[in-house]
């Protein structure tokens, strides 16, 4: 059963995936922009090429004959995925997904206008103009998101009409891949966000749910993450019954993180990717029978997930870069590996620059102990590990 994969993205979740991979016997070749990127340390070959040009990306496809095409980022030229897929090679989790949810324009409007699911008004811009009189009709505050883009890049909020061209000229910067075209949100008010971690099955396996997490943002960017998150029974059956309609109408087998508003009105969708998610690095922790990179790893293989399991509650916390280095280094590392109940990740990138996640800390406890202590222990933990320049 030994598979031949190309990872498309070979960041800290793809050198996660490309573990996984290799305790059970797979073969991955990691591609990516810039050379000894994360997955590409430990993987059993690597490309460095721009996944944007489409000639390139052939040549590596041709080179290698995968079985199987993991993309792990939005910066692909995903248009050529529906030709492999014409080959004989399965892109995960399928060209259809993989090329609708790299940009945020056609996965909104597949869960709005299509399957009819609740989102936040919403338009779309591609001048400071648009973005003007996209801002008039959606009302302020809003946020702004380039359409393809990725932990956070571009994204800001709105208070006011003088935030408009900052806004604008950030998400032009922070944009992945050729598309200059942003998308407008109105704010919704809600209590909390949550990422449903669901995993499709081929054979007619049914479709599989994580417990909820749940997360805090900064710059568009995940601070913390726990697991489980507080959920009513309500809105956990709303949230399963969008993100099975979604993930179904894009096919495939894999993991999908999507992420949703809980409001005083219900359930709104916000986001989807077809891959393991950042915030789902709390199931590192053990939370898990699987973690969310076995989970993506069994789904593609058509290995049958029997059930997903809470095990424990636990919780993560970003490890960020303050300054810029080509060789950045680590202090309060062993202050962080004495911590009990705690373990932690650091990714291994080469280079570092100011809020870059350069690693994260993990925490578990009992059933016993509140969710919020979990969270206080990891981002404290986290604290202990310096990067320095």
């Amino acid at each position: 059963m030994n598979k031949k994969i190309v990872l498309l993205g070979s960041g800290e979740l793809g050198k996660e995936f490309v573990i996984a991979a290799q305790r059970i016997g797979q073969t991955v070749i990691a591609v990516d922009s810039y050379a000894q990127a994360p997955a590409m340390q430990i993987a059993d070959a690597f490309e460095v090429i721009n996944m944007l040009d489409g000639e390139e990306l052939d040549r590596v496809i041709a080179k290698h004959q995968p079985d199987f095409i993991v993309p792990e980022i939005e910066a692909i030229r995903t248009e050529r995925f529906y030709d492999y897929e014409k080959q004989g090679i399965t892109v995960v989790p399928s060209a259809k997904a993989a090329n609708f949810t790299m940009n945020r324009k056609a996965i909104r409007d597949l869960a709005a206008k299509e399957l009819g699911l609740r989102t936040a008004n919403y338009r779309y811009a591609t001048t400071k103009e648009e973005l003007e009189q996209a801002v008039t009709e959606v009302g302020i505050p809003c946020v702004v998101k380039p359409l393809m883009s990725s932990s956070g890049k571009g994204q800001s909020t709105i208070k006011n009409e003088s935030d408009i061209e900052k806004a604008w000229n950030y998400a032009v910067e922070g944009s992945r891949g050729d598309i200059i075209e942003v998308i407008v949100e109105a704010f919704v008010k809600f209590n909390s966000e949550i990422t449903l971690l669901t995993v499709t099955q081929n054979n007619n396996l049914p479709t599989l749910f994580c417990a909820p997490i749940g997360h805090r943002q900064e710059r568009g960017d995940y601070q913390e993450s726990w697991q489980p998150a507080r959920v009513t029974e309500k809105d956990i059956l709303e949230a399963q019954n969008m993100a099975k309609k979604v993930t179904e109408a894009l096919g495939g087998a894999g993991i999908f993180g999507v992420e949703f508003f809980l409001t005083d009105e219900g359930v709104y969708f916000s986001e989807l990717s077809p891959r393991p998610h950042d915030t789902g690095m709390v199931t590192l922790a053990g939370t898990q029978n699987f973690n969310e990179f076995e989970l993506h790893l069994r789904a593609i293989l058509s290995l049958p997930i029997a059930e997903i399991t809470l095990e424990k509650p636990g919780a993560s916390a970003v490890i960020l870069a303050s300054e810029n280095s080509e060789n950045p280094t680590f202090t309060g590392v062993e202050a962080i590996a004495a911590q009990p109940k705690s373990d932690f990740r650091l990714f291994g990138k080469p280079t570092s620059r100011p809020y870059r996640r350069m690693g994260v800390a993990l925490t578990y406890d009992t059933f016993e102990t509140p969710i919020e202590e979990i969270v206080e222990r990891a981002k404290k933990i986290a604290t202990l590990v310096k990067v320095n320049a």
